[in-house]
């Protein structure tokens, strides 16, 4: 669901970006108010596991790939507005760092996986599972659920902000200048992949990571028991994630899997229609990533490096975060 740069319209990307400055407004203000100083630095750890999480790429049939996100589970355990910043800071640092996302996509990446994902998933888990008995099947079922409806509501999304370009912004010979697929066919491809694969992983990787945590981490999700330190032993096993990252560089690869629909090249556009679209081709090159493509090129050690080099820019992060708290704390 990573639009790159060139598939969206300036009218669209900029609506986007429009929606999403006040959205991350309301977020920082929520979280000022609601979110215990103790906590905030587990930030940080939301947007280091969306980021590993996004990092294994699962095959399917068709020749196309796609991946969980997480930012259900980071509602979940830290509240929606805390998972809207969290994972618009993983997709940042994959659009700046590796180029996965487009730069002037990424309020439309950000609308679609970092708001309407979250806020529809912590939605849907309020009204099937807000009661539901601690550590109890029903706690699990409904978080399954609504990490399923929160990613089906973002592909839906995310279809049809492509899907409309056709209609936006055509050549004179009727070729689209932007994405080239309408909304017949990206939002049924985009439905069904999720609606019948990608939504099942998202809610598995979901309900298991939460009754995980919680007889683990006792303390970590909302509620009177707040630990004082619990980021350790989390980094940790952020660390063993990391570890296994290269299985999602080598997995799709021996299923012979290409990239993920709607997210294709230039040269990979060329195969596909024979044409690359005007402006998508202009565009696509707005912004080189340092890293580009998680360092594919050097194969799993160099996606694994990719990976660490992302999670050691979230940790830097994270160690801001907890020196200013520590010094507002201080303070006060």
């Amino acid at each position: 669901m990573h639009i790159p740069d060139g598939y969206l319209g300036p009218a669209t990307a900029l609506a986007t970006w429009g929606i999403m400055v006040p959205v991350w407004g309301s977020a920082l203000r929520h979280l000022r108010k609601g979110l215990e100083v103790r906590r905030i630095p587990l930030l940080s750890l939301g947007a280091a596991f969306s980021f590993l999480i996004m990092m294994f790429n699962i095959p399917i049939p068709g020749g196309t790939t796609g991946h969980a996100v997480g930012s259900v589970l980071v509602a979940l355990l830290l509240g929606p507005w805390a998972a809207v910043i969290s994972v618009s800071l993983a997709l940042a640092l994959q659009a700046l760092l590796f180029g996965d996302g487009g730069i002037t996509a990424l309020g439309a990446n950000c609308l679609t996986m970092a708001g309407i994902m979250p806020l529809a998933g912590w939605a849907a888990f309020r009204l099937t599972g807000a009661t539901a008995p601690p550590d109890s099947r029903r706690r699990y079922l409904a978080a399954g659920f609504a990490a399923y409806a929160g990613l089906n509501a973002a592909a839906l999304a995310t279809a049809g902000l492509l899907g409309i370009q056709p209609l936006l912004a055509s050549d004179a010979s009727g070729r689209p200048l932007y994405c080239p697929y309408g909304l017949g066919v990206a939002v049924p491809v985009m439905a069904a992949e999720h609606l019948l694969l990608f939504g099942f992983v998202e809610a598995i990787v979901t309900s298991v990571a939460l009754k995980w945590l919680d007889r683990t981490e006792p303390g970590l999700a909302p509620g009177p028991a707040v630990p004082a330190a619990p980021y350790r032993k989390l980094w940790g096993w952020l660390l063993v994630l990391l570890v296994l990252t290269p299985l999602g560089f080598l997995v799709p690869r021996w299923a012979g899997a290409a990239a993920a629909w709607g997210e294709w090249s230039p040269e990979e556009l060329i195969v596909m229609l024979g044409y690359v679209p005007a402006r998508l081709e202009r565009w696509a090159a707005f912004w080189r990533a340092p890293v580009p493509d998680y360092a594919e090129e050097a194969g799993p050690l160099g996606y694994l490096l990719a990976g660490a080099l992302g999670i050691a820019v979230l940790g830097a992060l994270y160690v801001g975060l907890k020196t200013v708290t520590r010094v507002r704390g201080d303070r006060g």
